[in-house]
């Protein structure tokens, strides 16, 4: 609804001349500021005990600049029956960006997944994005990325790069700062990234935006990013099937796989589009809106089918079972743990004779 809210007014009351300048500095120095926070959460020892699953963040990394990407490119063939050029440039640069953290780690706990997993798996997309969203964005967006250039690189360095390393660097300093002022600084979070959409849907006012997107093409645009969308859920979830991961370990790479964070892509597309920026990051409000209501349904629904059948075999398959034992030998009870706990095992019993061996 604030996103909402941010598109109206700078429709009603966008920023012309001194204004404008003034928005935009301010853009820019939210930025900063908001990456900078991001490096000072992002804790590196939570980091180092994720890399025992490196098979899941792998496969996670792939999903978000691999698979996306793909099927980024594959999408130009709807240029210009379904899109235009720029709503184009940004469907794809939609499938640069990287993985939410928050919304993957809130939705992997509500279907009982695993959500130390989905921590560091979005922490892992979010710090890998930083470097390979502009590295992809300068590959595969080019011109066609209206204010885009080589240049912007450097401006992603300074305005990106640059403040997250430091955060890294004053973390231990300034951690119990943050831990005490967490609500303020969410609200800094959300100030800034609505900061960022006003500058860019200001800009888009003086240029016009809204005639150059007609009502068709819109709906053509949620379209296409209800299918990308549908894709990335049913090839993440039945991938990882595939690969041999438990249901736990799927769920939290479907959450955090399919989804593309607004609060990182918003000022990459600042830096990276310029005044191009309000067409370009419209795809990634959509998919955004789009992806939390579809995940919050499906979420509970892989929690209802945890409760149904908690002994459900991991791909969900019931045919899989049809060559076991109908009646097999009942296993010893264990006893319910929290999510990321480790029960401790007892020795298996064993015959006299093996114990002798």
């Amino acid at each position: 609804m604030a996103l909402l809210g941010t598109v109206g007014v700078a429709a009603l009351l966008p920023a012309r001349g001194a204004a404008a300048d003034v928005a935009d500095a301010g853009a820019t120095g939210a930025v900063a500021l908001l990456f900078f926070l991001y490096g000072a959460r992002l804790s590196a020892r939570e980091t180092l005990d994720g890399l025992r699953h490196w098979r899941l963040h792998l496969t996670v990394l792939g999903c978000t600049f691999l698979l996306f990407p793909l099927l980024g490119l594959a999408a130009r063939g709807l240029v210009p029956t379904l899109l235009t050029p720029p709503l184009y440039a940004g469907l794809l640069f939609l499938c640069l960006v990287p993985s939410t953290i928050q919304s993957s780690i809130a939705f992997t706990s509500i279907a009982r997944g695993n959500v130390p997993a989905a921590i560091c798996a979005g922490s892992f997309s979010s710090l890998a994005g930083i470097v390979l969203t502009p590295l992809l964005a300068a590959a595969l967006l080019g011109a066609d990325a209206g204010g885009f250039s080589p240049g912007s690189l450097a401006g992603i360095v300074v305005q990106l790069l640059l403040p997250f390393l430091l955060g890294q660097v004053l973390r231990r300093r300034i951690a119990a700062f943050l831990a005490r002022h967490k609500k303020v600084l969410g609200l800094v979070d959300r100030g800034s990234i609505l900061l960022v959409v006003y500058t860019a849907f200001s800009a888009g006012m003086a240029a016009g935006i809204w005639h150059q997107v007609s009502l068709p093409r819109l709906g053509a645009l949620l379209l296409v990013e209800a299918v990308l969308l549908a894709v990335m859920l049913l090839a993440s979830w039945y991938g990882a099937g595939r690969l041999g991961f438990d249901r736990a370990d799927r769920i939290a790479i479907q959450f955090a796989g399919s989804k593309k964070s607004l609060a990182a892509g918003l000022p990459m597309a600042s830096v990276l589009f310029g005044a191009q920026a309000s067409l370009a990051v419209l795809p990634l409000m959509l998919f955004h809106q789009m992806q939390l209501m579809v995940c919050a349904a499906l979420a509970r629904h892989r929690a209802r089918d945890a409760d149904r059948d908690p002994e459900r075999d991991a791909d969900g398959d019931p045919e899989r079972d049809a060559g076991r034992d109908p009646d097999p030998a009942p296993a010893p009870a264990v006893p319910q743990r929290a999510p990321g706990h480790v029960a401790e095992v007892s020795p298996t019993p064993q015959h006299p004779a093996a114990r002798a061996r």
